[in-house]
């Protein structure tokens, strides 16, 4: 996935958290199991975030074809601890993952502001 509207469509679908990422997984209406990754810059400098996406993408490109979900699309977003988690934790984690999205158990929505701030009206 290259798009940003493939990246803001995956955030309406499934979303479940664990330590090192968050998956995101949506209905593609037929384009086959796609994925992206994203990490922000609150992760660390770019040499860190750059380690981080080769790992995530060596993860999906071995769990998406036997695990992934037919005709989603699947987003990691990285998280602080990611990078520091061993390979095998990330991927058993990623493998739980994707079965809590295929059972449709995703987690919880979280709120729209950030605490302290006030919305305008």
């Amino acid at each position: 996935m290259r798009k940003r509207a493939d990246f803001l469509a995956a955030n309406r679908g499934i979303r479940v958290a664990r330590p090192g990422f968050v998956l995101l997984a949506h209905p593609n209406k037929g384009a086959g199991k796609r994925f992206g990754i994203t990490i922000t810059k609150k992760v660390g400098n770019a040499v860190v975030r750059n380690r981080m996406k080769r790992r995530f993408r060596e993860l999906l490109r071995d769990a998406l074809p036997s695990e992934g979900l037919p005709d989603h699309d699947h987003v990691l977003i990285g998280r602080d601890q990611g990078i520091e988690r061993e390979f095998t934790a990330l991927r058993s984690e990623l493998s739980a993952a994707l079965e809590r999205a295929r059972n449709g158990k995703g987690d919880p929505r979280r709120g729209r502001g950030r605490p302290g701030k006030r919305s305008r009206k």
